[in-house]
């Protein structure tokens, strides 16, 4: 396999994200899990919602214990993990979304399935697939250096996660060491009231900002148009995961589910254009 089918595609997420901001909008970032409802169901329940207009996507690595999701996302592993899903299952699934929309593709995974399969081959496969990079929330900054490495060399994305918790001092660190763009992860509608827990997201944005140039985007529970735009007032992008694995959940067939997904990633579009 030559270099350039290796290349990662860190410059398309960049791209992406830079022109939703020339564009003065917030760039809307979907979560999905590969293999929910199955492989081949997840890939086109991804493909819906770059259709309906998401900007750039995440899959999910199913886990069997997602500590840093709901109990929304956690069934949908589950149902992943009892069909059998691999990792194969999502590399495949960033290759056929990425050549089939051109889009830029993340990976989201907890560290342990990524130090079990081998980093050098984990980054290779994920480039050759043409994924722009991964999502790593539980992978400590001072112990990501041989990850950084290769997917530096790869061209792919390191996005790190920070959290209203997060010191200055370490918010300077996490940014310093991530690419792609930062991951702001708040709590609305978990813990706090709505209005204050929005308040602290807007915050985390700020803080964040003054320590670096990378966009800021946020996930914070937001399930429609009314809260994507309140986001995208303050944030580069508005990341939705929980709002559209709950449509695949609930719908009473595939087809219904794609239909919907696509339709809320129509909705949640519009928001993110600030009206």
């Amino acid at each position: 396999m030559s270099a350039t089918e290796q290349s990662g595609r860190i410059e398309l997420l960049s791209a992406t994200l830079a022109k939703a901001k020339s564009e003065d909008r917030a760039a809307l970032i979907a979560y999905l899990p590969a293999g929910f409802p199955t492989v081949d169901g997840g890939i086109e329940a991804v493909k819906a919602v770059l259709a309906g207009g998401a900007d750039v996507v995440e899959i999910g690595l199913p886990h069997s214990d997602p500590v840093l999701d709901g109990p929304v996302i956690q069934t949908a592993d589950d149902i992943a993990l009892r069909g059998g899903v691999k990792i194969a299952d999502v590399m495949r699934t960033v290759r056929e979304v990425h050549a089939a929309t051109g889009a830029p593709v993340l990976v989201m995974t907890y560290w342990n399935p990524i130090d079990r399969y081998g980093v050098e081959r984990f980054t290779e496969e994920l480039a050759a697939a043409g994924g722009a990079g991964c999502i790593l929330p539980d992978l400590p900054v001072q112990e990501s250096a041989l990850w950084r490495e290769h997917a530096d060399k790869r061209g792919l994305a390191t996005v790190f996660v920070v959290a209203p918790s997060s010191k200055d001092e370490r918010l300077a660190t996490i940014t310093a060491a991530g690419s792609g763009f930062v991951y702001a992860a708040s709590l609305m509608g978990v813990t706090g009231t709505r209005a204050s827990v929005g308040a602290q997201a807007e915050e985390l944005v700020a803080r964040t900002r003054a320590t670096t140039d990378l966009p800021v985007c946020v996930g914070l529970g937001v399930s429609n148009a009314e809260q994507a735009k309140e986001v995208a007032a303050f944030a580069d992008g508005v990341i939705v995961g929980s709002a559209f694995v709950k449509l695949m959940l609930d719908a009473p067939d595939e087809a219904a589910g794609l239909t919907a997904v696509r339709e809320l990633a129509g909705e949640l579009a519009a928001g993110v254009r600030r009206g």
